[in-house]
């Protein structure tokens, strides 16, 4: 097998990971994630101010610290840490030693106009494993990549370990679905967990590890005495962490996330089987961030009695332009100051830096001459650019796919030959016995019998939900549909949401679309990234079955 670790799930994620992955156990390959949609867009404001910069500096901290070691053990490292320019980084990682290489072609921005890519700035293509695996081949030690799609950090560590080829779909979709487990860190290993309660020394939780067999089959873990716990719960929740139908689509296969089957494989072992893939689509999906125009905001504190009465005196003193929103944290004959009060929010969105200003000085105005016990949380700023994100798709004949070895040479990877292999239809499944809906039932809140996870894709919002029990599941597929979902969360009502079915892990997946507006960045909700949208339905009150209590 190949051990490869996570040392990072975001920028901005524990410096010390790589330190903590390399002294903690034996490790074969470390692989961090860097990049998410937002980080596109500030690394893109970043080289619009430095050219050259664009990449994630923490991660060439982290080198700075452990790559000695690494190169003394043995251990490959492969992060897509280069952000909008892989080359920069590699340079500076080839300062402190070894042999590193780098992945490009990614970043279609000098092509965006031919390509139909308005308004971009940036735009960078999703590529995949194969020009990782071309460099891990060539003798690196270090490589580095732009955009490649998260999982493809492991894939290619496997494939270059294995001598897989583009048509071994099975293989290659395993080590995906372990990429997708161990990208975001410690989620696999109980942080951001519903049930986080029952996770031992969750304070300082430990990285997650994927043992890859030959097969594409694995087994999650982590170093023996770390913190955090690896359950076949937690593989479930970052499983269904942004994602949309069962045919999760990437730039080497498209993997069949309804074959998975999840075991216990010992204590903080969890044992993938199972995953069947297919050819991968023909396009290829493009990250493209766009600027328009400005926001700013505001937190008003509403205390005591007349707090509707306040806050529409505030609402009629600042403008039309501006989104309230009004959280009624505040309650009757409090006993402390804070839990009498409510927070009034206002965003305002414009294309006029001005106006965005000119929001933060009529706030302040209006310190002596608006509601009693005026207060701001903070005081507000001048205003920002807005960042939206969008996808794109286009033909991966139009992508360029280059290995750029460690000693300079230049290797062009092609994409796969198309196919039109059929689907492998599931492994077989038996669903538990449908425990009756009749009966006794309770009132008890969602979350009682029901884990969740949400997130953000760019304006839309990713919501999978899973019971504990494989009896449940029935029940859950039975009672969560489309319809009492929009009920339990009023929110999502006039939206389109689509819900995807996945047996083998007791789980549903549902995706809201236009929840958050034009994406984190846009967004003027409350939970701009959707992270809090599943606990908020796990504390819904629903009437379960006494027989699943």
């Amino acid at each position: 097998m190949i051990r490869v670790g996570n040392i990072s799930g975001f920028y901005g994620d524990r410096l010390s990971a790589m330190r903590e992955m390399l002294d903690g156990g034996e490790i074969d390959v470390l692989t961090g994630d860097y990049l998410a949609e937002l980080t596109m867009l500030i690394l893109g404001r970043q080289k619009l101010k430095d050219p050259s910069g664009g990449y994630a500096r923490t991660f060439l901290k982290q080198a700075q610290e452990c790559l000695g070691t690494a190169l003394e053990r043995g251990v490959k490292i492969v992060v897509n840490a280069g952000g909008l320019n892989p080359a920069g980084l590699a340079e500076a990682v080839r300062a402190l030693g070894g042999r590193v290489a780098h992945v490009e072609g990614d970043d279609l921005l000098p092509r965006a106009g031919e390509l139909g890519l308005t308004g971009a700035l940036t735009a960078n293509a999703y590529l995949g494993a194969w020009g990782i695996a071309a460099c891990l081949r060539g003798g690196a030690d270090v490589v580095v990549t732009g955009r490649v799609t998260d999982a493809s950090l492991v894939v290619g560590a496997a494939a270059a370990h294995y001598g897989w080829t583009p048509s071994d779909y099975d293989a290659l979709a395993g080590a995906t679905v372990a990429g997708h487990v161990i990208e975001c860190g410690t989620q696999a290993t109980g942080g951001n967990y519903s049930f986080f309660t029952e996770i031992p020394d969750l304070a300082h939780a430990g990285f997650p590890i994927a043992e890859i067999a030959a097969d594409g089959s694995s087994v999650i873990t982590k170093h023996a005495g770390t913190g955090g716990a690896v359950t076949v719960e937690t593989v479930t929740a970052q499983l269904l962490y942004e994602i949309q139908g069962t045919h999760y689509l990437g730039p080497d296969v498209t993997t069949r996330f309804d074959t998975i089957t999840l075991t216990p494989d010992g204590p903080d072992r969890v044992r993938i089987s199972d995953v069947r893939g297919t050819p991968p689509p023909p396009t290829v999906k493009v990250c493209v961030n766009t600027l328009d125009g400005f926001r700013n905001s505001a937190t008003f504190v509403l205390t005591g009695l007349d707090i509707e009465p306040k806050a529409a005196l505030l609402q009629s003193q600042l403008g039309d332009d501006v989104t309230w929103t009004l959280a009624r944290t505040d309650h009757e004959n409090a006993d402390t100051e804070e839990t009498a009060s409510a927070f009034l929010h206002a965003v305002v969105r414009t294309p006029d830096p001005a106006r965005a200003k000119a929001f933060s000085r009529a706030a302040v105005e209006l310190a002596l001459a608006s509601y009693p016990g005026f207060t701001l949380t903070a005081p507000p700023a001048d205003g920002t650019p807005v960042g939206v994100y969008r996808p794109e798709y286009v033909d991966r004949a139009e992508v360029p796919h280059t290995a750029v070895h460690h000693d300079g040479t230049r290797e062009d990877i092609p994409w796969p030959a198309e196919t039109t292999a059929a689907s492998h239809p599931p492994p077989g499944f038996h669903p538990a016995p449908a425990t009756p809906s009749t009966g006794p039932h309770r009132t008890v809140h969602l979350g009682r019998i029901v884990g969740a996870r949400s997130g953000d894709k760019g304006g839309d919002a990713n919501l999978g939900v899973w019971v504990r029990e494989q009896r449940a599941y029935p029940w859950l597929s039975d009672f969560l549909t489309v319809e009492r979902l929009k009920e339990l969360l009023p929110e999502t009502r006039p939206l389109t949401v689509h819900r995807h079915e996945f047996p083998h892990l007791n789980a549903l997946n549902f995706v809201i679309e236009g929840i958050l507006g034009q994406g984190v960045a846009a967004s003027t909700r409350f939970d701009p990234q959707a992270k809090g949208l599943g606990e908020w339905l796990r504390s819904r009150h629903v009437h379960v079955p006494e027989a699943l209590l």
